[in-house]
């Protein structure tokens, strides 16, 4: 590749690319980190590399609600003292770790891994509505239990929310959706706690 002639070193032109690859993060910023990482204890550097590797191939999806985990139920999904029959949808995980950030919700969750969007090629089969009508369906009294919609309020979080509205509301399972002390195409990851806390202890049923 030509660009590694600007580079003393093939091994260290690698390492720039492959840090470069990581979102955000460019080629000069990727060679600051290489040499940083240069300067540092061999077991630090090793240390690091390791925690990557088992990141990739030892972190799992919770088997019920697809948040990341270490074993195939997830802390919160095991946790009896969890109101297992409320059930907080979300787009992703960051968005688990935003709500769990406001200490005000005491419910399970269930991670759609994205959000209807065909300009970018998402549909609903690749999302993991399927699997929370099945969990719906195997709820007791469903009528007595609650899933609230905690998507974004663009256009594309509206479309999630209804067509698994559509999906559900068979069951007779009561559904809300955010209170809008968010504005208009936020999103949950970069609402501060407090407002996102109030969302959620006022929110409403869900008007398709």
């Amino acid at each position: 590749m030509a660009y590694k002639e600007n580079y003393p070193s093939v091994l260290l032109s690698e390492a720039v690319e492959a840090i470069s690859s990581l979102p955000g993060v460019g080629r000069r910023s990727a060679l600051r980190l290489a040499l940083h990482l240069l300067k540092q204890p061999a077991e630090n550097v090793h240390h690091f590399t390791e925690a990557i590797n088992h990141l990739r191939d030892d972190v799992c999806y919770c088997r019920r609600c697809r948040m990341i985990s270490d074993s195939e139920l997830c802390a919160i999904c095991a946790d009896h003292s969890r109101d297992q029959r409320t059930i907080c949808v979300v787009e992703s995980v960051r968005d688990v770790m935003s709500i769990e950030a406001t200490g005000q919700y005491h419910g399970v969750y269930h991670v759609l891994g994205g959000i209807i969007s065909p300009i970018a090629g998402v549909g609903p089969s690749d999302l993991t509505i399927r699997e929370l009508a099945e969990r719906v369906n195997t709820l007791e009294a469903p009528s007595e239990a609650e899933v609230i919609l905690a998507l974004s309020g663009d256009v594309e979080g509206e479309t999630t929310a209804f067509y698994i509205y559509r999906q559900i509301e068979a069951s007779g399972i009561k559904v809300s959706t955010l209170a809008r002390g968010l504005g208009f195409g936020d999103d949950l990851e970069y609402a501060d706690a407090l407002t996102l806390g109030r969302s959620l202890t006022n929110r409403q049923i869900f008007q398709p």
